[in-house]
């Protein structure tokens, strides 16, 4: 079946039962750029409080959930969405099969930012945070039969209309997760899209979390923690396809 004709009902019969643990990486900076604006704790709290009251409010399903596993259903996206998200689709939640996995997704975002800015030569290195959660829900395998024979479209690296219609039918079977490719690794690794807030096994992430820095060539990308480093060469990412449609 061709990923234009699935219906909810189609999707529906493919889903399984999925538990595992999703890894994210996500920029450190929200408490020392508010600490640069203030002169003490007390003024930082309100301020703080001030920049929260001014966000969008929390979406059904979200209150009680750690801030790091609430924010990406907080907020729209960017106007041409994302993989599994179009421009006016509820919120996604994108998980990596490791660190190393999550750092080749958000290192091809930031290294693009880089290539679409007007005189600037790289970014960082910045600090981010690398955490985990553990995820239970219902979900399909977009590596799997029957929806691998469509993997071209899964994978395309910026045409994202099929993966977004997709969604829309995963969200109309009422599944809470899409597992699928990583389309920025170069080695074999897996990602997730958590449909709904529902779909994390726990309202925290897990205790452990990684802290690492990122910069950012036209040429490479490169993460560096106290013990590890891991980088990912540009050139596969710039022979990608002009994009067509999102």
């Amino acid at each position: 079946m061709s990923f234009t004709t699935w219906t909810p009902l189609a999707v529906s019969s493919e889903a399984r039962r999925w538990h595992g643990v999703l890894w994210r990486i996500v920029e450190a900076q929200h408490i020392a750029a508010t600490m640069k604006l203030v002169d003490d704790h007390d003024e930082q709290d309100v301020l703080e409080a001030l920049l929260e009251a001014s966000k969008p409010a929390n979406p059904f399903g979200t209150d009680g959930l750690d801030y790091l596993l609430a924010t990406p259903f907080r907020y729209p996206p960017l106007p041409y969405g994302s993989r599994f998200r179009g421009p006016t689709d509820p919120g996604v939640f994108y998980g990596a099969e490791s660190v190393r996995t999550a750092g080749a997704e958000l290192g091809y975002w930031r290294w693009k930012f880089l290539c679409d800015a007007i005189d600037l030569e790289r970014l960082g290195p910045v600090a981010h945070t690398a955490f985990s959660v553990a995820a239970q829900t219902t979900a399909v395998d977009l590596r799997a039969a029957p929806f691998v024979a469509d993997v071209a479209q899964w994978r395309h690296p910026t045409d994202y209309a099929a993966t977004q219609a997709f969604g829309r039918v995963a969200r109309g079977a009422n599944l809470g997760g899409i597992v699928y490719y990583s389309v920025r690794s170069p080695e074999p690794s897996w990602c997730m899209a958590l449909l709904t807030p529902s779909a994390f096994a726990s309202a925290r992430p897990r205790p452990a979390r990684e802290s690492w820095y990122l910069a950012v060539t036209a040429d490479l990308v490169s993460w560096r923690s106290d013990r590890r480093s891991m980088t990912f060469a540009t050139q596969a990412w710039s022979a990608a396809p002009t994009q067509v449609s999102r």
